[in-house]
């Protein structure tokens, strides 16, 4: 029974606007008081990360002290030049960036730390998906109309309708609300858009998904705003205390879960924190700060009966990462997942609808048991051909992250849907590495339609016997947004430059040596049973030939979950890795989240690692190449960046 939309204000803007500059000088003459044009701001940052926006250190606080910290990590040039406390003393209102704001990891931190230094609108060439939608959820209006620069600067109101323009009604009614928890409850109180029925049309598998999940599985076109049922919703000690703290001012303390068994915690980004925060950091109290948030969370699940693997009882260490575990142990194909990380994608492997949510989403799922999309469109990723020896999935990634389709943001918001007979022939793990990176390809998530090979991890794994539904594969006549064509007999390992994930090279294609200090194997990317395999496929063969970590070189292994450690010990592929010189890390985020053994002590310290993201500050200061497992193990032996094949040329193998 619909109730009357909310009012309609309008937007007056009285503060002033921040230009993201890649001139560190006019950055600073922004924040020393001065304005500045457009035109003189150009050329503007792009693919600005949630990274840059709120380092990863700064998310250890939860609540309003946040807004002494945004664009504390932005790179301008070649310094960062925002101070704690900068913006919001600068009295800015209007943030305004090139394409691809926001990018990266799905922490609601770097909004809600530009909303609490005074920021009401952000205006950028484009969004990622999961920026764009934590703004709304909050409250924070954003656009992509450069005109509005001058309109505002000339004192203008502003309407709502400017920012609700093309906007579905569910969007239109949540930016018109000024956030997700008063929508939701405008709905409690009766308040539904008029939507009208989509007549029966041709859809692919994730379509399908959607529309079994909401409320009376009518069939779902692109572009449709919807609330659906989640079968899954979990979250992380990251964000777990934030999630409670807009419950608690939303609900004033008093709520009550829909649906308790499909929530899950996890403590397994901070686990190893203590061993990689600098001294300074730690004197200034970050360190407590950062540990208190597990025990928050910890607090949570007792009151409230939440299912939570967290720490290792008698080790350091936890019982593993969430995406991991959920692979592992929970997600089945056909179902919805939804985690308050950017790499929830991951699970699409399995065949569920998978994705990242913000912190205000994750919250709200908790009490409705409902996550709100948009439908997204479809690119079908053909995987053609068959891999060469050596060549692995995360090579795959790094190819269609240098793709024109993703580097020009076209990708945006979309559904990877991965086919093809080098798809086929990948075992689960190795697909999880492609939905997994979908977050750095800017998508909604990745997804395979079911197989054989899926209802094998399935059986092996978890002893289920699951049968495959005549429902669960994409219709012929689907409407797809795209088509990428990847030959992957013509694929050899590949690289990602420091800074972006999106650089890809072919190792092959390196003019000079890249001389390493650091390799690092771990991650939900690359701690998999696969990825572990893949190490221990190079490191096995080095040991043979008296080989082991170069000198001056550090090999970390880190293990995506206690399930993967114990493979592995059964397997007996820890023997290759002591005799090979590696240090071996119990299961948790580590260095992906610059918090753990692998991370960079300093500035010209070089990396390569099999995590997914490189962005600058993501793993310390120095620089990060992204590769395979096989890539890493071998650059590591070899003491510079080389593919297993380049490593026993060198030794005559």
């Amino acid at each position: 029974m619909p109730s009357t939309s909310a009012p309609l204000p309008s937007l007056r803007i009285e503060g002033r606007i921040l230009f993201l500059s890649q001139d560190p000088q006019v950055m600073d003459r922004q924040l020393g008081g001065g304005d500045v044009s457009l035109a003189e701001a150009l050329p503007l940052r792009t693919d600005v990360s949630t990274d840059e926006i709120t380092p990863a250190n700064i998310c250890y606080y939860y609540d309003e002290k946040l807004g002494e910290f945004p664009y504390l990590g932005l790179k301008c040039g070649d310094r960062t030049p925002v101070t704690a406390g900068s913006v919001k003393a600068g009295g800015f209102q209007v943030t305004v960036a090139g394409r691809r704001y926001g990018k990266g990891s799905s922490r609601e931190a770097s909004p809600f730390a530009e909303l609490c230094a005074g920021i009401r609108l952000v205006i950028a060439e484009s969004f990622e998906r999961i920026y764009r939608q934590n703004c709304r959820n909050l409250g924070i209006l954003t656009s992509t109309d450069f005109g509005l620069i001058e309109r505002i600067r000339r004192g203008e109101s502003i309407p709502i309708e400017e920012f609700t323009r093309g906007e579905d009604e569910l969007t239109a009614e949540l930016i018109r609300r000024g956030g997700l928890f008063k929508l939701s409850q405008a709905r409690r109180q009766g308040w539904a858009p008029a939507q009208r029925p989509v007549p029966p049309r041709p859809m692919t598998y994730a379509e399908k998904i959607i529309a079994r999940a909401r409320e009376g599985g009518q069939p779902v076109r692109p572009g449709q705003s919807l609330f659906i049922k989640a079968d899954w919703r979990y979250a992380h000690e990251y964000v777990t205390p934030m999630a409670l703290t807009v419950l608690e001012r939303a609900t004033g303390g008093d709520f009550r879960f829909t649906a308790p068994d499909g929530i899950i915690c996890f403590s397994d980004h901070l686990t190893f924190v203590h061993l990689s925060m600098p001294a300074e950091r730690k004197a200034i109290g970050l360190l407590d700060a950062a540990q208190a948030l597990q025990r928050v969370q910890q607090r949570f699940c007792e009151k409230h009966g939440i299912r939570h693997h967290g720490l290792l009882q008698g080790r350091e260490g936890s019982e593993g990462i969430s995406h991991s575990l959920m692979a592992e142990r929970y997600v089945l194909p056909g179902q919805v997942a939804v985690g308050s990380d950017s790499h929830t994608t991951h699970c699409g492997a399995l065949g569920a609808l998978a994705f990242g949510v913000g912190t205000t989403e994750i919250a709200n799922s908790w009490l409705t048991g409902e996550v709100r999309l948009e439908v997204p469109r479809v690119v079908r990723v053909a995987l053609k051909g068959g891999l060469r020896p050596g060549v692995e999935a995360k090579d795959i990634a790094l190819e269609i992250l240098r793709t024109p389709y993703v580097r020009e943001g076209r990708a945006i918001g979309q559904v990877f849907e991965y086919t093809g007979p080098a798809l086929a022939a990948l075992p689960t793990d190795e697909r999880a590495t492609l939905t997994n990176m979908v977050a750095e390809m800017g998508g909604f998530t990745g997804i395979v339609v079911p197989d054989e090979e899926t209802c094998r991890f399935l059986r092996e794994r978890r002893g289920i016997e699951f049968e495959i539904e005549a429902w669960m594969r994409s219709d012929d006549g689907a409407e797809l947004a795209h088509t990428i064509e990847i030959d992957c007999s013509q694929l050899g390992p590949m690289l990602a430059r420091p800074g972006d994930p999106g650089g890809g090279v072919s190792v092959a294609e390196l003019q000079e040596p890249v001389r390493i200090d650091i390799a690092y194997g771990g991650s939900c990317t690359g701690g998999k049973r696969e990825d572990l395999r893949h190490c221990h496929e190079v490191l096995e063969w080095a040991v043979g030939r008296g080989l082991r970590v170069a000198p001056g070189t550090r090999f970390i292994l880190q293990f995506g979950s206690q399930d993967v450690r114990d493979h592995c010990l059964r397997e007996g592929l820890l023997d290759a890795f002591t005799r090979a010189g590696v240090e071996l890390i119990e299961p948790g985020c580590g260095a992906c989240v610059n918090a753990g053994p692998g991370v960079s002590e300093r500035a010209d310290q070089v990396t390569v690692s099999s995590i997914n993201r490189n962005f600058p500050g993501r793993s310390g200061p120095g620089q990060v190449w992204l590769a395979s497992p096989a890539t890493v193990a071998a650059s590591a032996i070899a003491g510079r960046i080389v593919s297993f094949d380049q490593l026993r040329a060198l030794h005559g193998a």
